[in-house]
């Protein structure tokens, strides 16, 4: 009837042996999953360096056929990642769209979207990558209308985030795109943000700051708004000698602008009234010793630098010579004396 213990014992060895394959080969088959899952959503290894994507520009001018680096990328990117992940990705995909054109401009509208949803990330280095990204895509002329949707965000980020990479890459982005007329609501609002970022210490973003002002200055309905802007009481710091010349030429570029604007028919149409501490009257009110600066770079050593303030200073004297100055209150002097 009964069972001897020995035997007994055998068959529980057996039955813990038949589970343990049965469980190992469940585990197995999970990790498999997990694995393949894995390698799905991660980017190729030899995404990591310039050199493996430029081989593969390369090898694709050669063979004349795709890599699929940059579509698996994109895939890749759908998949859930952390933050770090995210930033690495994009940075890739930024590569990619610059060394494989041809594989750039295969990809998609959607493609544009899902880059354009990691400005939504809480990382700001996310953010700053798919800038990046978008910046990259706006080299094609197919993509451009469709980044432009995003301009009311990026502008959004760059005023509400004080991070000198973001807005360097904020700005160059907007700097690379056509603003559409109804981004200008917007463009008004963070006007101020703009001018503190123009007055930072931060070269790169003060001249992708002033590039995009200078743009700006040349639309009828923003002139206003720039010209009364509130500046710093330092302002024409930004014209001395010691500033280095990229910089100047763009802060020379901006006021010969600003200057040729509120000369023109249309502006002086109207008389406008500025405050106190406002753009206008840091450069152009009666106070302004913007004159002197000028006059010193004119004998700045780099010749652009020279050329665009000799371009401001005709630009002025143009403007007293016409007796217009569109301000609140009249000029009671000239910006140069005959004798200089």
């Amino acid at each position: 009837m009964g069972m001897s213990i020995p035997r007994c014992l055998g068959h529980l060895d057996i039955r813990k042996g038949v589970v343990g394959l049965a469980t190992g080969a469940g585990f197995v088959y999970l990790l498999y999953k997990a694995i393949r899952a894995g390698i799905k959503c991660q980017p190729p290894l030899c995404t990591a360096s310039p050199i493996c994507i430029a081989r593969l520009a390369v090898e694709r001018e050669r063979h004349g056929r795709d890599s699929g680096e940059l579509r698996r990328l994109l895939n890749s990117l759908e998949c859930k990642q952390d933050e770090y992940a995210k930033s690495m990705i994009l940075h890739s995909i930024t590569r990619c769209v610059y060394l494989l054109e041809a594989e750039a401009s295969a990809c998609t509208n959607d493609d544009i979207r899902l880059v354009g949803s990691m400005l939504d990330d809480n990382d700001n280095s996310v953010k700053i990558q798919a800038l990046n990204t978008l910046k990259a895509f706006s080299g094609i002329r197919k993509f451009r209308l469709k980044i432009q949707e995003h301009s009311i965000k990026v502008l959004e980020l760059i005023s509400t985030i004080w991070d000198s990479e973001l807005h360097i890459a904020g700005l160059r982005l907007l700097n690379s795109l056509s603003l559409p007329d109804y981004v200008h609501p917007q463009l008004r609002r963070v006007m101020p943000a703009l001018m503190e970022i123009l007055q930072s210490d931060y070269i790169l973003a003060q001249v992708q700051a002033i590039r995009l002002l200078s743009y700006l200055a040349q639309k009828n309905d923003l002139l206003y708004d720039i010209l009364n802007c509130q500046v710093h009481s330092n302002f024409l710091n930004l014209f001395q000698t010691t500033q280095p010349g990229s910089l100047l030429f763009e802060v020379l570029v901006f006021a010969e602008r600003l200057s040729e604007g509120q000369n023109s028919p249309h502006y002086r149409a109207v008389k406008w009234h500025y405050n106190e501490q406002s753009l206008h009257e840091a450069l152009f009110g009666d106070e302004s010793r913007l004159a002197d600066r000028l006059l010193a770079l004119v004998i700045h050593p780099e010749e652009e630098v020279q050329i665009q303030a000799c371009k401001v200073i005709v630009s002025l004297q143009c403007s007293q010579d016409v007796g217009v100055r569109p301000s609140s209150c009249r000029p009671s002097h000239s910006y140069f004396n005959s004798g200089e």
